[in-house]
């Protein structure tokens, strides 16, 4: 008894440790599996000796340590019991009808409306009390600020970030999380909301908590938060669920998981009664109520496998190591690679050199990982030079966590120019698509992109393309005539592209409606004063100095010359095509319902002789929102400037053809 006690404590205290870097964007501790096993052996050992400790991970919920005032939910927001069996699910139905949605891996959040207006939001921390962090609700995707209820409305839902979202985060800024929700947990501590809006957290409901209408259904009420403008979790009615009913949504759901068709990371499903009625009449159990749902979660299938290299993979300034083995099957598919993330988790893995055997998985059935190193053989060589430019490198130790990360010291190392590559290939620029921040990452890490011009030439990879993860032949070819394609470019997107100071879209147009492309180029290399092109209208003395200064500079017209080689450029700046908005000055603000985005809508306006600027101010001659009356800070100068608010029908009264 007193061994399996002692046990008990040890797991308690590794899982609670591993829990609180997972609610608080610290570096992950241990794998979802792991984590996973060591509960469910816990769990067995307190069903063995009765004895449940205080600090038990079974009956206490992980709270955050988010900074901000703290608050008592209105209604407990209490976790769901787990399994892995989908015989424990159907028993749990009981021939009821029940929907089945993602199990999504965020934050928790708990939005609260009033009189058709957001009041708070607040984070679940212990399913009783969260921090309020309302202050950060614009800075996240789909939670509206306004809604046409007027009653009040409590919704759940939760903070994710797409798998995409978080790669290109990661290769932007060369910092460390472990996952998605790492990022989007360590997210919700900053008090700059510009900054946290940059990582694309979304919030996605996943149930309607409370409202004043009378709506007993699971399915109408989500149905109900739809019509108010809310983009819900996925969820599935099973009318009669018995095992193979249930079985055949559970293998609905996991091929999707399996094929990439869900961007967000899950761990898991969640089976909810539709009569909400009845789903409220059950009990509460520690910190259960045991019919508000049930989760399941996928048995991850563990294989075994040999160590062939350490492969060291250079994105912004973090190097990264990554496993590389002899290839396994998993979850139907071949695996090879797996990302280690840092130097740490290489320590704590045990990790050596060729012939260490390890043990990996599919966590989430997506993502390879090495979860544990079985023998290992030789040990780890870490580089001491960058294997994308070959200068020195060295390690850094985190202060916050400790955690070790190898760097490259060299700034004009093309890893480091990942957001340059990003311009450069954005739509706005180039328009290379399928070219994503973690594409362009994982080429220029292989030695194949140097330079813009570099990118015209990925067609004699091709081949090594299509062996890389998550490519094939398809998506290979498809990049690469995407590639070609962009080799005609109209001269404004090209000047947009070349990651010139100062040099946005509207200073493109403006230089090259007064001046043809080469003639431009020409002028600015053999000015004698940099503000050759200050007199043309929008321009001034800074951004003429600018533009001057990258072509005078010789590395720069170097890249450019040979850039040029590759491409065809067109004339960009049309003339406008009417008069409607002749003379005057707009800014665009907030959502537009009428044109397809704010870039149609500027479009248009040019196209009417008008200007479009990014602030408000004394030249401004119409302020665009179709919000009139929010409280913006752009209403508000433009309500203390005198300067009048259209709505988008108001601007098309006026000005529309």
């Amino acid at each position: 008894m007193d061994d399996k006690i002692k046990e008990m404590q040890e797991l308690a205290e590794r899982l609670n440790r591993a829990s609180e870097a997972y609610y608080n964007g610290l570096p992950e501790v241990m794998t979802d599996y792991e984590w996973d096993a060591g509960f469910d052996r816990l769990t067995e050992l307190e069903n063995e000796t009765g004895v449940i400790l205080e600090n038990s991970p079974t009956r206490n919920v992980s709270a955050d340590d988010t900074a901000g005032t703290k608050e008592e939910h209105e209604f407990p927001a209490l976790s769901l019991a787990k399994t892995k069996k989908v015989e424990e699910l159907v028993k749990w139905a009981e021939m009821r009808p029940i929907w089945m949605s993602w199990k999504l891996d965020g934050l928790t959040l708990v939005a609260t409306y009033d009189k058709g207006r957001l009041t708070k939001l607040v984070t679940r921390g212990d399913g009783h009390i969260g921090t309020n962090i309302t202050h950060l609700a614009k800075a996240l995707y789909g939670i509206p600020e306004k809604i046409t209820e007027k009653g009040h409305l409590v919704v759940r839902g939760e903070a994710v970030i797409s798998y995409e979202d978080f790669e290109t985060f990661a290769a932007e800024s060369g910092e460390d999380y472990a996952n998605p929700r790492n990022l989007a947990s360590g997210s919700l501590s900053l008090k700059d909301a510009e900054e946290v809006r940059r990582r694309k957290i979304h919030w996605i409901p996943f149930t309607l908590v409370s409202c004043e209408e009378e709506i007993t259904s699971w399915g109408e009420r989500m149905e109900f938060l739809k019509k108010l403008g809310f983009s819900c979790v996925e969820s599935v009615l099973v009318e009669k669920p018995d095992q193979e009913a249930v079985q055949a949504v559970i293998d609905d759901f996991t091929k999707k998981v399996t094929d990439g068709v869900n961007p967000y990371p899950v761990d898991g499903l969640v089976i909810t009664y539709d009569d909400t009625v009845y789903a409220a009449s059950g009990s509460v159990t520690g910190h259960h109520a045991t019919r508000a749902g049930y989760a399941f979660k996928w048995q991850d299938t563990s294989v075994t496998s040999v160590l062939d290299h350490i492969e060291w993979s250079c994105a912004a300034s973090t190097i990264t190591p990554v496993a590389v083995f002899a290839p396994v099957q998993l979850e139907g598919t071949t695996v090879k690679r797996a990302s280690l993330c840092n130097i740490s988790e290489c320590e704590r893995l045990g990790i050596g050199g060729a012939g260490t055997e390890i043990e990996v998985i599919k966590a989430n059935k997506i993502i390879p990982k090495v979860i544990r190193v079985k023998k290992t053989e030789g040990t780890l060589h870490i580089p001491d030079a960058c294997p994308v430019c070959g200068e020195p490198t060295v390690i850094r130790i985190s202060d916050a966590s400790a955690t070790k990360t190898l760097r490259c010291t060299n700034p004009s190392c093309a890893a480091k120019q990942l957001r340059k590559f990003a311009r450069f290939v954005s739509k706005p620029g180039m328009d290379i698509d399928g070219m994503s921040t973690a594409t362009l990452a994982r080429f220029i890490s292989e030695g194949w992109i140097h330079e813009y011009r570099d990118i015209y030439h990925l067609g004699e990879h091709e081949q090594e393309i299509v062996e890389l993860d998550r490519f094939g032949e398809r998506s290979a070819r498809n990049l690469i005539t995407s590639v070609e394609k962009s080799r005609t470019v109209p001269d404004t997107r090209l000047l947009y592209a070349l990651n010139i100071p100062l040099v946005a879209q509207d200073v493109a147009k403006r230089l090259l409606s007064a001046w043809p492309l080469e003639t431009l180029t020409a002028m600015a290399e053999e000015a004698q004063q940099d503000d050759v092109f200050a007199a043309i209208d929008g321009i001034g003395p800074e951004k003429s100095a600018a533009f001057v200064r990258w072509f005078q500079d010789p590395n720069n017209r170097a890249v450019y010359d040979r850039l040029m080689q590759e491409l065809t450029v067109t004339a960009g700046v049309q003339a406008a095509a009417g008069a409607r908005c002749q003379g005057l000055v707009f800014v665009v603000t907030g959502d537009v319902h009428h044109f397809k985005n704010r870039n149609e809508l500027k479009a248009y306006i040019e196209s009417q002789g008008g200007k479009v600027t990014g602030s408000v101010s004394g030249s401004t001659s119409f302020l665009i929102n179709n919000d009139v009356h929010s409280t913006s800070s752009k209403n508000k100068k433009a309500q203390a400037l005198g300067i009048e608010i259209l709505s988008e029908e108001d601007f098309l009264a006026r000005f529309g053809e």
